[in-house]
């Protein structure tokens, strides 16, 4: 089993930033994926970036690429989330997701182990 507590959400004028913490404990190992998922109110659970642990392959969705950057900590447990520039449609509840193995996954489905969510709020 893989607990995952985020934390970094918050409010923010668009154009700042904001770094988003996933730090993970239990049966934590080096094959796992980290991701991050986000979930504006009315509207789908939709991914955002990857990295694996391992490999340290990482992917993004087109809407946040040149913007968001993911990384990880293996001492520490805990995957990143820089958020850089950022816009009022980046306002949602962020998740951080987890899952063994190293084949690129996108779909909510994909994840069995999730965080409780942060809010991130992005003012025009």
């Amino acid at each position: 089993q893989v607990q995952l507590v985020e934390s970094g959400g918050g409010l923010v004028q668009a154009g700042g930033s904001l770094r988003l913490s996933c730090a993970a404990s239990g049966r934590v190992f080096s094959g796992y994926t980290g991701s991050w998922f986000r979930q504006a109110p009315g509207k789908e659970r939709e991914f955002v970036a990857t990295i694996n642990w391992s490999t340290g392959y990482i992917d993004y969705a087109d809407s946040v690429k040149g913007r968001f950057t993911v990384s990880g900590d293996n001492a520490k447990n805990t995957v990143y989330l820089q958020m850089n520039s950022l816009k009022p449609e980046d306002t949602a509840v962020y998740y951080c997701a987890s899952r063994v193995g190293a084949r690129l996954a996108t779909k909510v489905y994909e994840y069995p182990y999730w965080g409780q969510g942060t809010q991130v709020t992005v003012s025009s």
